[in-house]
């Protein structure tokens, strides 16, 4: 079946071919704010950014208790939306509840537990949750957007950037783009309570280049305890996402990652690490768009790490999916996070997963941490043989070298910093 979405894209470094030139969302890209700045200078900042921004939403928010729709919040929400966007500011809005929508409408008693039932809750809400932020936005003479998106449209690059041309279209014609994980065909999503629409909306932030993630919650943002705890306090600003500011999301007895905020951490990483900003605040504070975008010291605010890079690297980087893993030396990993340098044989140790020639792979260190990902120039097979060996005796062992570098730093996206 033929994408619905118009087909336009930009240049793909060592493309075999080039392609036409992607749609502009036209707007402005502020440099990062400086961690150097005080927090009142970092949350002016904020308010000054204009152009297009990335508002998440998440279930609880929307949900009454019993798992229903709130159409009074979205109301509000809507209502927020409209003031904002008043300022010249367009806004995406990632927005959950559709299953919660499909529980009001069905009149069930709780959340069904069965994966087909609940995708057919979900189909059923779906409707009824754009229907509900429509009619709200049309009071103000605007529209709403269904746009559903699979893993699929972000890992093609060319539906990536169809995603990314008709969401610039939508808001052309002044309608918001109301975003939602494909839930009825999208087993996984439906398979966990949190996180999925958190790394959906990152992935919509580096898609369209928006230079601020806002991500409503049930919580008011990120402490550096248990928030039910009194001696728990609010973290404003996070400049770095270090084991620190991790250890605020493991249980110290398991030392594994707990709850919806570890998501949200990993979907700050992606934001930041492309160097944009994202703030994580109250959902179900009345008007706390508005004190976002005045500035005010609200939620937590992931300050936006170095140059923003460019978007190629970000869908190679945040939402290709991969297809093995290969692991480097210390030598490899300093010459690529330290000099932008390519990845050589020489400096691979193993490779983990089959794959072929042209296939995204993750590029680990000695711990197993993800520091890059990359297009790969060999197969799983070719690379296993010529691991640890010098570039110019590679055609020695394969019999060909069609190139020095397995991954060249043109087609390498670093994910950690």
């Amino acid at each position: 079946m033929a994408s619905p979405f118009a087909v336009y894209s930009e240049a793909i470094p060592s493309a075999p071919f080039p392609f036409p030139p992607v749609q502009s969302l036209d707007h402005r890209i502020p440099s990062a704010p400086s961690p150097r700045m005080n927090p009142a200078e970092l949350r002016q900042q904020i308010a000054n950014v204009s152009g297009t921004v990335v508002i998440k939403v998440g279930t609880r928010v929307l949900t009454h208790p019993d798992g229903t729709l709130n159409h009074e919040r979205i109301d509000q929400l809507a209502e927020e939306i409209q003031t904002i966007s008043q300022n010249g500011r367009r806004v995406v809005l990632v927005s959950s509840g559709a299953v919660g929508a499909g529980i009001s409408l069905l009149g069930l008693k709780s959340r069904p537990t069965d994966l087909a039932k609940l995708q057919a809750v979900a189909a059923v809400g779906q409707v009824h949750l754009i229907q509900s932020y429509d009619r709200t936005f049309a009071r103000y003479g605007r529209r709403a957007a269904q746009v559903l998106l699979t893993v699929e449209d972000v890992d093609d690059r060319v539906r990536y950037l169809n995603v990314r041309n008709t969401i610039a279209s939508i808001l052309e014609f002044g309608a918001v783009p109301i975003i939602n994980e494909n839930d009825t065909v999208s087993v996984d999503e439906l398979k966990t309570t949190f996180g999925d629409n958190d790394r959906l909306a990152a992935m919509v932030t580096n898609l369209i280049r928006a230079p601020l993630l806002v991500v409503l919650s049930d919580i008011e943002g990120l402490y550096d305890g248990d928030p039910s705890r009194k001696e728990s306090k609010l973290v404003h600003t996070i400049e770095k996402i270090d084991e620190t500011v991790l250890g605020y999301v493991r249980d110290k007895k398991t030392g594994l990652s707990k709850g919806g905020m570890a998501s949200k951490l990993e979907a700050a990483r992606m934001v930041t690490t492309a160097g944009e900003s994202m703030i994580i605040a109250s959902g179900r504070q009345p008007n706390i768009l508005t004190q976002v975008f005045a500035g005010e010291l609200v939620g937590t605010l992931f300050v936006g790490q170095g140059k923003g890079i460019t978007p190629y690297k970000r869908w190679l980087g945040f939402s290709a999916q991969v297809r093995g893993r290969v692991q480097l030396d210390a030598g490899a990993r300093r010459a690529i996070l330290e000099q932008g340098r390519s990845l050589l044989a020489a400096g691979i140790v193993n490779v983990q997963g089959e794959f072929q020639k042209g296939d995204v792979v993750a590029l680990c260190d000695s711990e197993g941490h993800v520091i890059a990902r990359g297009l790969s120039n060999y197969s799983s097979a070719d690379i296993e043989r010529i691991k640890g060996i010098k570039s110019d005796k590679i055609a020695q062992v394969l019999g060909r070298r069609p190139y020095e570098e397995v991954i060249h730093r043109d087609n390498l996206a670093i994910v950690r910093k």
